[in-house]
């Protein structure tokens, strides 16, 4: 979509009271370069890695494909992106840190910090009491398709596997709560805090610690062990938070 000026407005993350609201009618491919040049920061794509295509970026930020066309020309430009292509190609992410890193991530993040930090507390207010109702309310088949969205993360080869398979975990247990408002809330978060490209922060040392998590918070469900899902779930959603913090303090201390 486009403004009377000519430009795209680039839909913020989401807050619950303050959804799809645009950023602001400034230039959208310099909006898309700080979040995409963010993402690869936090590990959301790790080098080797394939992005999204033109066509799923475009819809997960709701701008023009010519405008993610134009981003990703110029994050590749600047080495953080390399093209290839064929029947497998794409955009395959070569670094996760460039010399530009720093100004792109910290205008990203700063401009949107307030948006942040309420994302923040209402994912810790009711990611517990999602897990906690999934474990009072889950019947058999829930219990199965918890049990196989854990097996798939476990068996996961790679990054892309893992991050499938982790949100077919959590909606799993969403389901759990027959509760299509919680369900959505949950997924709601997921997307926002992931900066609506469909993968939150990513590294072998999270993916090591999510394992035993979500063994952890699987069981806790499917055995109807509310309060220790709560307590499991507490700190297993607060490891996006931290990383985004800790990026936040990165940029922080390295600026002028």
């Amino acid at each position: 979509m486009t403004s009377t000026s000519g430009h795209e407005m680039l839909l913020s993350t989401t807050t619950p009271g303050d959804l799809n609201r645009p950023i602001v009618p400034v230039n959208v491919t310099d909006q898309v370069v700080e979040r995409l040049a963010t993402a690869v920061a936090l590990g959301m794509y790790v080098p080797g890695q394939r992005l999204p295509s033109e066509r799923e970026l475009a819809e997960m930020l709701s701008i023009s494909r010519s405008t993610v066309r134009e981003a990703l020309s110029r994050l590749t430009d600047a080495g953080y992106l390399a093209p290839r292509r064929g029947r497998n190609g794409g955009y395959f992410v070569l670094a996760e840190w460039r010399s530009s890193s720093e100004e792109l991530v910290r205008r990203h993040l700063t401009a949107r910090w307030a948006e942040f930090e309420a994302l923040f507390d209402a994912r810790n207010l009711v990611e517990p009491l999602i897990a906690a109702t999934a474990a009072e309310r889950c019947d058999d088949d829930d219990r199965a398709a918890i049990a196989v969205a854990l097996e798939a993360y476990t068996v996961a080869g790679d990054r892309e596997a893992s991050r499938l398979a982790d949100a077919q975990l959590h909606h799993a247990i969403a389901a759990a709560t027959h509760n299509g408002l919680l369900i959505d809330f949950s997924m709601r978060m997921r997307a926002s805090l992931s900066l609506n490209l469909g993968a939150e922060p990513y590294t072998p040392a999270v993916r090591d610690a999510a394992t035993i998590e979500h063994e952890q918070l699987a069981a806790a469900v499917i055995g109807g062990d509310a309060g220790r899902a709560s307590t499991i779930a507490d700190g297993h959603f607060r490891v996006t938070e931290r990383l985004i913090r800790e990026l936040r303090r990165r940029v922080e201390a390295d600026g002028p």
